[in-house]
C-alpha cells in the first residue's frame, strides 16, 4: 500500500459565529429533552430510554462548549489586541512598555535602553 499524500494545500479553517452555533445546538438539545419527558413512559415500554438521556447529555455537553469556545473567542480577541497595539503606536511604545513591564530596570528590556541612547 502507498503512502498517502495531499495533492493539494488543505484549505483554511472556516470561521464563523461559533458561540451562537454552539448555544443554538445547546438550545435545541434541551428542547428534545423537555419535548421527550411527557412521553417517558413509552420510550421506557420499548426500551429507548437513551434517546431521552442522549439529549440531555447533549445539552449537559453544550454547557462545556460554551464555556470553551467563549474562552476560545475572548483569547483570539486578546491576542488580535495585543498584534494590533504595537503595529498601531508605530512601534515607540512598545519600547517604552518593555521597560515599565520589567520595574524600570534598563537592563531587563533585552538593549532597547541602550539602543535608544545611541541615537
Amino acid at each position: 500500500m502507498a503512502k498517502w499524500t495531499p495533492k493539494h494545500e488543505a484549505p483554511e479553517p472556516l470561521e464563523g459565529p461559533v458561540v451562537a452555533t454552539v448555544v443554538g445546538g445547546t438550545i435545541l438539545w434541551f428542547v428534545l429533552f423537555v419535548a421527550q419527558i411527557p412521553f417517558y413512559s413509552w420510550f421506557e415500554d420499548r426500551d429507548l430510554m437513551w434517546w431521552v438521556w442522549t439529549c440531555l447529555a447533549g445539552a449537559g455537553l453544550g454547557l462545556i462548549g460554551i464555556w470553551y469556545v467563549r474562552g476560545r473567542e475572548a483569547a483570539i480577541k486578546r491576542t488580535a489586541a495585543a498584534e494590533a497595539t504595537p503595529a498601531a503606536d508605530g512601534g515607540a511604545a512598545a519600547d517604552s512598555g518593555a521597560t515599565a513591564d520589567n520595574g524600570g530596570a534598563a537592563g531587563d528590556n533585552g538593549g532597547g535602553a541602550a539602543t535608544d541612547e545611541g541615537k
